[in-house]
């Protein structure tokens, strides 16, 4: 079996980013990506725009261009496609590592494809790039198991003339409500917090705070949902409980990196919750295993997001050209 200079775990903007940035320095990655090239980007509600303007979201020095003000899911599917393909980055996509093990300075990496079928690489270098999309934060009640939750919303016309409950204030709990509106859902927004939420777009509020005034969005503060049945959901809101009807639950309170897999790794985690690694080289307490994307955030997810892990990569390969010379 080869041995590879460096494989990336993860082929989301920041481990595309990474690729071409050790690509520019000479060293040719593979990455090994569980579903499709930006998945995260791909489960992305339909018709959704990006807060980040399109050169916060450049890799590669190419530039990303688009006709309105904020760039759109469809547009960044393409440029990150696009970008991939214009710096041949190589990718072997529906493949699954599950275990990192080392000996002697290679790495051992250990899986299986869409199929089941095992897989095994070598390498001399792992960059895990994992991103967080596939951990949602669980709310841990009764009901959220059942069929009518889902953790994702992609868009809003299987929801029509349903009574829809939101949980969540934040901009994905927010453009959610107002897209179902616009269909004829019956929405609830069941937020524990005591006012709206300040990560909330300034361009979007105003627009829902009108839709809950004229009453065709019901907002529920200081609120949460202790149990989902099949027809309805019960809420517990500003000390008292109700039971309101329902037919589906979104449940859209964020998501987290994949730490266990980490530690599996012999990444150490740190008191505070986030993995131990060298903010200079983004190396970790392991030589020649590095971090990059929302996998190295601190404390919440969007901490790191790809205006800022996108130069991860440049750090990487820096590091990686200083040893080898």
């Amino acid at each position: 079996m080869s041995i590879e200079h460096t494989i990336i775990i993860g082929a989301g903007p920041c481990g595309l980013a990474a690729a071409i940035e050790l690509g520019k320095s000479g060293i040719k990655p593979l990455i090994i990506e569980k579903r499709n090239i930006v998945h995260s980007i791909s489960q992305y509600p339909t018709y959704m725009h990006f807060f980040s303007s399109p050169e916060m979201l450049e890799i590669g020095d190419i530039p990303f261009t688009t006709a309105n003000d904020k760039p759109s899911r469809l547009e960044a599917l393409n440029y990150y496609r696009t970008a991939a393909q214009r710096h041949e980055v190589q990718v072997h996509p529906f493949q699954t590592i599950t275990s990192i093990a080392h000996e002697d300075g290679i790495f051992y990496l250990t899986g299986e494809d869409r199929f089941g079928k095992p897989l095994s690489y070598s390498s001399h270098h792992v960059i895990i790039a994992t991103g967080y999309f596939d951990n949602p934060n669980m709310l841990g009640i009764p009901g959220e198991d059942k069929d009518k939750v889902t953790h994702f919303f992609r868009e809003s016309h299987p929801y029509v003339g349903m009574e829809v409950a939101i949980i969540g204030g934040s901009n994905s709990a927010i453009d959610a409500a107002l897209e179902l509106e616009r269909v004829g859902a019956k929405v609830t927004v069941i937020y524990r917090g005591s006012d709206y939420s300040k990560s909330i777009k300034p361009w979007v509020k105003p627009t829902f705070e009108s839709k809950v005034a004229k009453g065709t969005i019901r907002m529920l503060f200081e609120s949460r949902v202790i149990a989902i049945e099949d027809d309805c959901v019960s809420i517990e809101t500003t000390g008292s409980m109700k039971t309101i009807a329902n037919d589906f639950v979104l449940v859209l309170t964020g998501f987290h990196p994949d730490r266990s897999f980490l530690q599996q790794a012999g990444v150490t985690i740190e008191p505070e919750g986030y993995p131990t690694f060298n903010e200079e080289t983004m190396e970790t307490n392991i030589p020649g295993i590095y971090l990059a994307g929302v996998v190295a955030s601190r404390h919440e997810a969007n901490e790191i997001f790809i205006e800022s892990g996108r130069f991860h990569g440049r750090k990487i390969a820096a590091h990686m050209k200083t040893n080898e010379n």
